[in-house]
């Protein structure tokens, strides 16, 4: 491996050809119509800034009492509030350009038309990046392109790509150089970027349609995400000359390797995909898992989040959901059936305590009057008739300890109101004829 500089003349050739520009351009800045010229952007500027510091306060408490505005056109008019000093400042250096290539001659506003072109482009820019969500790509296509546009309307485009060409390295038969480096980050950015617009947009789109199933909108996010991202980084890497046939090679050996060393991740992956396809569980279920009782989150590409009913959210590994016994309370339907136990008194009509019973828990809002409660006797205990009260409800995200303690709190109203006692445990204890109590009397 070595250095490939293209050659020691057309290097000088370049370095040379920039010198003579920033010796011109230095010394036109001494004409006094050039001078007058950077005086009066400077001039704009100052009145630009001047003139946003006396309406953005303003413009912002006007923003802050907008009410049922689209989100994205508040997006849009945060952006154009903090960019408010550049837009006044493109705005009125383009009116000094036009009023002077009226009234003068067209060399003396050359350079504010430089200055507007550039300001003009900046900010485009600037609005445009702000459709960018990653702070890194946004950073990258916005200086690359600040960089870009800027050496093309100062006439320096060419130069620069012969010099950034010029620094080189050759790998094998594979030439790498600052240029090929520059275009590649930048194409990359971009397509990335592009990628995630377009994902974005269509995983909403997916999501507002109705006729897919949750898990599937997820599946199909999943698949168009991984498409998008990973035809976007082949078509950038192609479009700078990379081969990709190497590239092949090596993530082959290198696919195998991590294939031994990922097998839980692997496991976990496919996993996912197959509670996605077969669509065992998905976003709002209520499942059970050994301890852990929630409902369903999110679904990952390696864990499940569960949220539990006191906030603790648990990652689960899609193997254990795959592997492991699991209820889901939501599969099928969302009507679930809860049962509580209670006992009462012997002397109490069992009749009139079925009935009591069964209304108690029908006057809980909860439970469904349509799929009435049942109660029955389900055996005869040491101190009490035991019964079972059945009663269902369709949401149990909204918890089942809950419900079950209004219902019990229900059933201790109702009993209480008509005379139903809930017995307890009693012991007797009778004394052997011949037997004698002894009693000890206990020191002062």
């Amino acid at each position: 491996m070595g250095p490939d500089l293209v050659s020691a003349e057309t290097l000088a050739e370049v370095t040379r050809g920039l010198f003579t520009w920033a010796d011109t351009f230095v010394g036109s800045l001494l004409r006094p119509w050039n001078a007058y010229q950077l005086l009066i952007a400077l001039g704009l500027f100052l009145t630009a800034h001047l003139t946003a510091a006396v309406i953005k306060p303003r413009m912002h408490e006007w923003m802050r009492g907008l009410e049922g505005w689209p989100k994205w056109r508040m997006r849009a008019l945060v952006v154009f509030h903090r960019r408010l000093r550049m837009v006044l400042f493109v705005v009125l250096i383009w009116i000094v350009v036009i009023l002077m290539r009226e009234l003068t001659w067209p060399s003396r506003s050359y350079l504010l038309s430089i200055i507007a072109n550039l300001a003009t482009a900046w900010l485009l820019i600037a609005f445009a990046t702000r459709l960018i969500k990653n702070t890194l790509l946004r950073g990258i296509v916005r200086y690359g392109a600040w960089a870009w546009v800027t050496l093309s309307i100062t006439g320096l485009a060419d130069e620069t790509q012969t010099l950034l060409d010029s620094a080189a390295i050759s790998i094998g038969e594979t030439r790498l150089s600052a240029w090929l480096v520059i275009q590649a980050v930048v194409i990359l950015a971009a397509l990335l970027t592009a990628a995630r617009l377009i994902s974005g947009t269509t995983a909403a789109t997916i999501r507002r349609n109705e006729d897919i199933s949750p898990s599937m909108q997820v599946l199909a996010i999943k698949f168009l995400q991984v498409l998008l991202f990973g035809a976007a980084f082949f078509l950038g890497l192609r479009i700078v000359g990379v081969d990709l046939t190497g590239l092949a090679v090596l993530s082959g050996a290198i696919g195998v390797g991590l294939g031994f060393g990922l097998q839980k991740v692997v496991s976990n992956l496919v996993s996912g995909i197959i509670i996605l396809l077969d669509k065992s569980i998905k976003p709002g279920d209520v499942i059970s898992l050994g301890d852990t009782f929630g409902w369903i989150n999110s679904l990952g590409a390696r864990y499940v989040s569960v949220v539990t009913r006191d906030g603790k959210e648990y990652l689960i590994p899609n193997e254990d959901l795959i592997t492991g016994q699991v209820v889901n309370w939501s599969h099928s339907n969302e009507f679930v059936r809860l049962d509580i136990y209670f006992g009462t008194a012997y002397s109490d009509d069992p009749h009139k305590v079925r009935k009591i019973a069964i209304e108690a828990a029908k006057s809980v809002d909860r439970v469904l009057s349509f799929k009435p409660p049942v109660c029955h006797i389900v055996g005869f205990g040491d101190s009490s008739v035991d019964y079972i009260l059945r009663f269902w409800i369709r949401d149990p995200t909204g918890g089942l300890t809950n419900i079950r303690g209004n219902v019990y709190l229900a059933l201790w109203d109702a009993f209480h109101e008509h005379g139903i006692s809930i017995p307890f445990p009693q012991r007797e204890v009778k004394m052997l004829e011949g037997s004698q109590l002894a009693t000890t009397k206990l020191p002062d």
